[in-house]
């Protein structure tokens, strides 16, 4: 089974829109997370941003804890 990560705030290989970013509201887009291991306990997503304007660019994160679930 493979595992999954999808989004309704933007289509794939999309740029990510301005709202997502500190150019806008900086707010999380919505993501969707399918097809993950039974025992999981929380994601990690680790983003490259590969046209950042600088030489080396610092990776962005995103970390969610299932807790709650």
């Amino acid at each position: 089974m493979t595992f999954i990560i999808t989004s309704t705030a933007f289509k794939h290989n999309d740029r990510i829109p301005d709202k997502f970013t500190c150019k806008g509201q900086n707010v999380s887009p919505h993501l969707e997370w399918n097809n993950a291991p039974s025992n999981t306990k929380s994601f990690a997503l680790i983003m490259d941003d590969q046209d950042a304007p600088v030489e080396i660019a610092p990776p962005h994160g995103y970390m969610r804890s299932l807790d709650h679930i």
